[in-house]
């Protein structure tokens, strides 16, 4: 089973990386961009066949590992 999860700053953190890329975009001569943010993507394979009991485990690998829950929201997706 493919587990997916997205990994953002929280809303009010700062995002240097983010506003490099916007400003970047600017000089590029790409207008309109209002702001931007950067997080990281993450597939994992997983062995369990129980949805429910893998959105469990990739859950609490999110809290104990995969995002900084203090500066970080994540989003997990299980299927296929």
């Amino acid at each position: 089973m493919k587990a997916k999860v997205h990994v953002t700053l929280k809303n009010g953190v700062l995002d240097p990386q983010g506003k490099a890329v916007e400003n970047a975009l600017g000089t590029l001569g790409f207008d309109g961009v209002a702001g931007a943010r950067i997080g990281k993507y993450i597939e994992l394979d997983l062995t369990e066949t129980d949805p429910a009991k893998a959105e469990a485990q990739v859950t609490e690998m999110c809290e104990k590992l995969l995002a900084n829950t203090v500066i970080e929201n994540y989003r997990v997706e299980v299927g296929g």
